[in-house]
């Protein structure tokens, strides 16, 4: 049995290091088995009212409250957003300001535009590609790639969006960022129409 000394001066046998590595990759593939297996379906949400269009919620003034966790569920930013929406042909633009509690302020223009029944797609100045998305009954699931600024450094992140308007003024956002397929962090949302 080859034996090896660990940086810290702890000796670690070979075979006590495989074992520790498939212990690792056994719970690693659990928890993205489970990971896949709590993510919403837009189909549980098609009967249920009221009937989402981010057309029509968005057309005025809203304000959201949310917060930013990681991917081990602390806390790590909150943050109120006024959104200011109004309608232009079939579509809307929406204009956000984010105030963040550290102070940090930061802006984004959506331009949303419907492309099939319950189907939109979406553009923003920082977003990568095309926004898609797809609603039925109260939900919708909105899909986009951006380049996150994280101290210093970008990273190619997706996120997933998960919005259910729950009545004519109020709306929950569930969202999941990943990168390489893991969640690395979550943003939760509540919207209000402000008219």
């Amino acid at each position: 049995m080859v034996i090896r000394t660990c940086a810290r001066g702890v000796r670690v046998s070979m075979k006590a290091r495989q074992v520790l590595w498939i212990r690792l990759s056994v719970y690693l593939l659990a928890a993205l088995t489970l990971g896949a297996c709590s993510v919403p379906r837009l189909e549980d949400a098609a009967d249920m009212n009221p009937v989402f269009d981010p057309r029509e919620f968005f057309d005025g003034k809203v304000r959201a409250w949310g917060i930013v966790q990681d991917w081990r569920g602390r806390l790590e930013r909150s943050f109120v957003v006024d959104i200011v929406g109004r309608r232009e042909g079939d579509g809307i633009i929406l204009d956000e300001a984010f105030l963040y509690a550290d102070g940090e302020q930061d802006q984004r223009t959506w331009h949303i535009e419907p492309v099939a029944p319950g189907e939109f797609s979406g553009r923003a100045d920082d977003i990568i590609g095309v926004a898609e998305g797809r609603a039925r009954g109260n939900a919708l699931r909105w899909r986009y790639e951006m380049d996150l600024e994280v101290g210093k450094r970008s990273y190619r992140v997706h996120f997933d969006d998960w919005m259910w308007q729950l009545d004519d003024s109020v709306l929950a956002n569930r969202s999941y960022i990943r990168k390489f397929g893991l969640t690395v962090a979550e943003v939760t949302l509540f919207m209000q129409r402000r008219d």
